[in-house]
């Protein structure tokens, strides 16, 4: 099974393709849509949109998982923030391919052990889970694995 994890954001979107097999989990690709903060939102979006579709043809996933909105502060960052995970979760949609959401906290939790593990062990455990030569990076590629390697580890306790 193909997944693609998403780390939603408006300037900077993670991304990680995790393939689950009965042999365990390899990376096929990771890394971040980018996104100027001088454009328009609507036009970033659409960019989200695009970018995110591209990678969905290219590697074909069977099922899209996405982490959930944190608690905010700022309301218009978790409205914009609601906005992008709108759009890439319409863009899994679009191609018929089954989505799942996980809190920040269900995603460390199945893959650190802890809840309330720092970004830095997730990508230290996300690379000696996948068997990465090097640290994925940036954080926000590591973090998308993660929400991938979340799902897997949630499919298989489904079972």
């Amino acid at each position: 099974m193909r997944i693609l994890g998403v780390d939603p954001g408006t300037v900077v979107m993670g991304f990680g393709i995790v393939e689950s097999s009965s042999n365990g989990c390899t990376s096929l690709d990771f890394g971040c849509l980018r996104l100027s903060s001088k454009e328009g939102f609507p036009t970033r979006l659409k960019k989200i949109y695009d970018q995110l579709s591209s990678v969905i043809v290219q590697y074909q996933p069977d099922e899209f998982a996405i982490e959930d909105l944190f608690y905010a502060q700022n309301v218009k960052s978790a409205l914009n923030m609601g906005h992008a995970r709108g759009v890439a979760i319409l863009a899994a949609v679009n191609y018929q391919i089954p989505t799942s959401e996980y809190s920040p906290r269900e995603i460390k939790q199945a893959v650190v052990g802890n809840g309330a593990a720092s970004k830095e062990q997730v990508q230290s455990m996300v690379q000696r889970m996948l068997s990465l030569p090097h640290l994925p990076e940036p954080l926000d590629a590591s973090d998308a694995l993660a929400v991938a390697l979340c799902h897997v580890h949630r499919m298989e306790a489904r079972l």
